[in-house]
């Protein structure tokens, strides 16, 4: 389980879509349950799947998600048989989630999670990202700056921390992480085997 966060604007997402792109057949995105509204352009199902308050309560009390939390008004989680059924097929899984989160997925389940944050190189750089997205109110930004003054305060309980001032070396980084966390012995399903027959090849 690879878990990305970072402040809204820091380029979590930019980062993963391309993380995506170029390991389909490796990783697969994780897909939350949000009570957010949609948005211009996203797809249910695809980018969350939308549900109301209601649901989400009812899912909460029927212990469905591996996590969830509380994002200014509105809930996320992470479906847990979804999760679990890619896992069993060999799958990695992606998570865009928040410190909260990735705080529940690690006690739950401690070394199968790798956590990277991802900062922006400053909070002047980060205000300029988001006014220059155009997608929300002033009022808005301003609570993202203020939720993202937060966020970075919970650097220290993620495994890795990258600085995003130059998008294509902090995805490399990223990359250089997965592949890292990938080769680790733990990792090596099969390893046992294949030491058992090296005499016999």
């Amino acid at each position: 389980m690879f878990v990305l966060s970072s402040p809204s604007g820091a380029g979590k997402s930019t980062i993963a879509n391309r993380l995506l792109k170029e390991e389909r057949n490796k990783l697969k995105m994780s897909v939350s349950y949000t009570t957010r509204p949609i948005r211009p352009g996203e797809v249910d199902g695809k980018d969350y799947h939308f549900v109301t308050k209601d649901v989400f309560r009812q899912m909460v009390e029927d212990d469905q998600f591996l996590e969830w939390a509380r994002v200014f008004e509105e809930r996320y989680g992470t479906p847990r048989e979804t999760v679990f059924k890619d896992l069993e097929a060999g799958r990695d899984i992606l998570f865009d989630i928040d410190w909260q989160g990735a705080q529940q997925l690690f006690q739950l389940a401690g070394g199968d999670v790798v956590r990277v944050f991802i900062l922006p190189p400053g909070l002047k750089t980060l205000r300029a990202r988001l006014e220059k997205r155009a997608t929300d109110s002033q009022e808005i930004i301003d609570r993202r700056m203020d939720r993202a003054q937060s966020e970075v305060s919970h650097w220290d309980g993620y495994d890795y921390v990258l600085v995003n001032d130059d998008l294509d070396d902090c995805y490399e980084c990223v990359q250089t992480i997965l592949t890292t966390e990938r080769l680790k012995r733990s990792r090596q399903r099969g390893m046992i085997g294949f030491i058992r027959r090296l005499p016999e090849m």
